[in-house]
């Protein structure tokens, strides 16, 4: 059986970090740094994100995406994180070649920026997200780990997340609790610049 570790920091189409150790401090820096107040909104759950998702089977393959990324220690840290995770059906829209290669060693870097990518730092809630987008004419703009920014607005009584290519990908649930942070499940993999 394979060893799956995440949290809902996502996988497929790898693209920039740096995979030397400072690179790797730096993630961890900013994966705690400026995070949200922190507000325990759902009771925290007797895992971190990684051991969520690990207990998950929908996130597999996100799973495997930060095992091969080299991601779960720092996913296991103490955050707080807030994680779009993508399922594993948002990973089958990414064609298989792809998320095979995404898995490759030398193609650590470009994993893990795809994968921050889906990270913000703090604990944001439902709730937290609808009070940005209020205060923010309906728009709540995210600035994840990896540094570039989600855009979220409600549709039709759903979260719908824009990357920063255009492509949008929507929450399908909401507020699973970690015990450090939050994870949000999504249906499609959100790419980075």
């Amino acid at each position: 059986m394979r060893t799956f570790m995440i949290a809902g920091v996502s996988a497929a189409a790898l693209l920039a970090l740096s995979a030397c150790n400072s690179g790797e401090d730096a993630t961890e820096t900013a994966m705690t740094e400026g995070a949200v107040a922190e507000q325990p909104a759902t009771p925290a759950a007797g895992g971190t994100v990684v051991e969520v998702a690990q207990g998950n089977p929908e996130f597999s393959t996100l799973v495997e995406a930060v095992t091969a990324a080299d991601l779960a220690g720092t996913l296991n840290g103490a955050g707080p994180f807030t994680v779009f995770a993508p399922t594993n059906a948002a990973f089958e829209k990414i064609p298989a070649a792809d998320r095979q290669a995404l898995m490759q060693p030398d193609q650590r870097e470009a994993l893990q920026g795809i994968l921050t990518y889906h990270v913000v730092p703090g604990r944001l809630t439902a709730a937290d997200i609808a009070s940005q987008a209020q205060a923010n004419n309906g728009a709540a703009e995210l600035t994840t780990v990896q540094g570039g920014t989600l855009t979220l607005r409600e549709s039709n009584g759903q979260w719908v997340i824009t990357d920063e290519n255009g492509n949008t990908s929507t929450i399908a649930m909401a507020d699973v609790a970690a015990s450090n942070g939050v994870i949000h499940a999504i249906d499609t993999v959100v790419m980075p610049n």
